[in-house]
């Protein structure tokens, strides 16, 4: 299986901006590994919309899978009880 192109929206540099270090870290080895599978074990696809999540402690990582690009487009990332809020 080939291995994806990993991608960021531009908002996501601010999301990470209000996360600890130590915990941008870990978010950032989880990410990588999207690149290799995205749907891992305990991702979920998001009802009503294209995106799935995968849980990193209390932060989810939000991103979009373009199977026919090879793309995983990193949408969000925040703390669980911000991170589906429209803002």
């Amino acid at each position: 299986m080939a291995s994806y192109r990993l991608t960021f929206k531009k908002s996501v540099t601010k999301d990470f901006r209000s996360i600890p270090n130590n915990d941008v870290s870990r978010i950032l080895k989880r990410i990588e590994g999207l690149a290799d599978n995205p749907r891992p074990v305990g991702s979920e696809k998001l009802s009503g919309q294209e995106r799935f999540r995968v849980r990193q402690g209390v932060y989810r990582i939000v991103y979009e899978i373009r199977d026919e690009e090879l793309v995983v487009i990193v949408v969000k990332v925040g703390h669980r009880r911000e991170v589906y809020q429209d803002k």
